[in-house]
C-alpha cells in the first residue's frame, strides 16, 4: 500500500505534472507562517502526457531536472499525483474496534469487490474519517485505489529528475487540502457552512469542485481548458507553442485585436462550460447553491474572467491565490508570484503534506 492519504510524511517537493508544463514548489514553515522558499515551471512538448497519463517518462524527468538545477531545492523527496479519473475511491463502514492491521485486511477484501481490476495491479491505501453517524460501533473508511501503472510513471519520472517520491496523492485532495488550509480564510462572510464551487480550469481540462465542511462534496471534470486558448494565439498570430503560452501568461505583445477576436469568445465559453458544471451539480446532488465561486488554474487569472462569471451566474466570484499569506523567499518576484498563484493550487496542496498530519 502507497502513504495516498493523511499520513505523516518528511518535508516534501510538491510536483505537479499536468498536460503542458511540470511545477515545482518547496514551501518552509517557521513560527507557524510558511514561506514559499522556491517555484518554478518547465513547458512540456506536446502529447509528453495525455488525458493525464504520463507518455513520455524520459521527458517528463528531464524536464524536471531542469527545475531541479535551476531552483536548487533543499530536499530530494517529493509528492505527486494522480488524477481523479485515474482512482478508485470508497468509503466503506467497518467496526472501530478493529486495529489498523486488521482494517488493512479487510481493505484488501473489500478491494476485490469494489474493483474491477486485479488486487496486485493495484496500488491502494485507506484513511478513518470518523464514526458512521448514528452508529459509533463502525467508522467511516475512505479507500482509495489507483492502477499501480499510474502510480509507477510517476516515481520513475522523479527518479529521472533525482527526486524520490515520498507519497503519491490524489489531485483532489491536495486541491481539498490546499484550498481549506490557503483560501478558505480569504472567502467572504456570507459563505461560512455553505457550499462553495471551486473551478480549476487546467490546459485541456475544467474540473469544478464543490467543497462543503470540509470535504470534496462533488466533482466533475469537462474537456475544456486553457490550452484552447494557446492554441487560437499560436494558429492566429504565427507564433510557436511556447510564445503563445507566454504572451499568454503576460498578456503582452499580442496584437490589438486579441481581446475582441480571440480572448472574449475564450473567455465567454469558459463561463458557459463553468455554468454547465453548476447546473448538473444542481441537479444531481441534494445540496443547496453554492455560495461563491474560486477561480483556479492557468487561466483563472485572465483579465476580466471573475467578473464576468460572477455576471453570467449571479454568484460572487474571486481567482485564488493560494500564496497570499505567505513570505517568499528572496528569489522570487511578489509580481511573478502573484501571476502564477491560481496555477500554484496543486503544488501547494502536495507541498503541505510536509507539515499536516
Amino acid at each position: 500500500m502507497l502513504p495516498f492519504l493523511g499520513k505523516k510524511t518528511k518535508n516534501v517537493l510538491g510536483i505537479d505534472i499536468s498536460p503542458t508544463a511540470v511545477k515545482l514548489l518547496e514551501l518552509t514553515e517557521t513560527g507557524g507562517r510558511l514561506t514559499l522558499r522556491n517555484y518554478g515551471m518547465q513547458p512540456l512538448e506536446p502529447e509528453m502526457v495525455v488525458d493525464g497519463v504520463i507518455v513520455d517518462v524520459e521527458g517528463v524527468g528531464d524536464a524536471l531536472a531542469q527545475l531541479v538545477s535551476r531552483y536548487k531545492p533543499k530536499t530530494k523527496w517529493a509528492a505527486a499525483a494522480v488524477s481523479g479519473g485515474e482512482t478508485i475511491t470508497k468509503i466503506i463502514p467497518m467496526e472501530a474496534s478493529l486495529t489498523e492491521a486488521e482494517m488493512e485486511d479487510q481493505i484488501t477484501f473489500e478491494a476485490s469487490r469494489h474493483i474491477s481490476y486485479p488486487v496486485d495491479e493495484v496500488s491502494m491505501d485507506f484513511c478513518v474519517l470518523g464514526p458512521v453517524e448514528n452508529n459509533p460501533t463502525h467508522v467511516q473508511v475512505l479507500l482509495v485505489a489507483s492502477r499501480t501503472e499510474n502510480v509507477q510513471l510517476r516515481t520513475d519520472a522523479l527518479e529521472v529528475a533525482g527526486l524520490k517520491a515520498a507519497v503519491v496523492d490524489v489531485e483532489a485532495y491536495a486541491v481539498e487540502r490546499a484550498f481549506y488550509r490557503l483560501l478558505e480564510k480569504e472567502l467572504p462572510s456570507h459563505t461560512h457552512g455553505k457550499p462553495v464551487a471551486l473551478f480549476d480550469v487546467g490546459a485541456t481540462l475544467s474540473t469544478l469542485h464543490v467543497m462543503h465542511n470540509g470535504r470534496v462534496v462533488y466533482s466533475r471534470d469537462q474537456g475544456f481548458g486553457g490550452k484552447q486558448l494557446t492554441e487560437e494565439i499560436q494558429r492566429r498570430y504565427g507564433m510557436s507553442f511556447e510564445e503563445a503560452e507566454l504572451a499568454k501568461r503576460y498578456d503582452e505583445n499580442l496584437p490589438n485585436d486579441y481581446r475582441d477576436e480571440v480572448l472574449n469568445p475564450f473567455k465567454d465559453a469558459l463561463t458557459k462550460q463553468l455554468n454547465r458544471s453548476l447546473q448538473y451539480y444542481l441537479s444531481s446532488m441534494q445540496m443547496s447553491e453554492v455560495s461563491h465561486i474560486v477561480l483556479a488554474g492557468g487561466s483563472a487569472a485572465v483579465a476580466g474572467l471573475a467578473p464576468l462569471v460572477e455576471d453570467a451566474t449571479g454568484i460572487s466570484c474571486s481567482v485564488a491565490n493560494p500564496i497570499m499569506d505567505m513570505a517568499l523567499g528572496s528569489r522570487i518576484s511578489m509580481v511573478d508570484a502573484s501571476n502564477d498563484a491560481p496555477a500554484l493550487l496543486v503544488a501547494c496542496g502536495l507541498a503541505l503534506r510536509s507539515f499536516d498530519q
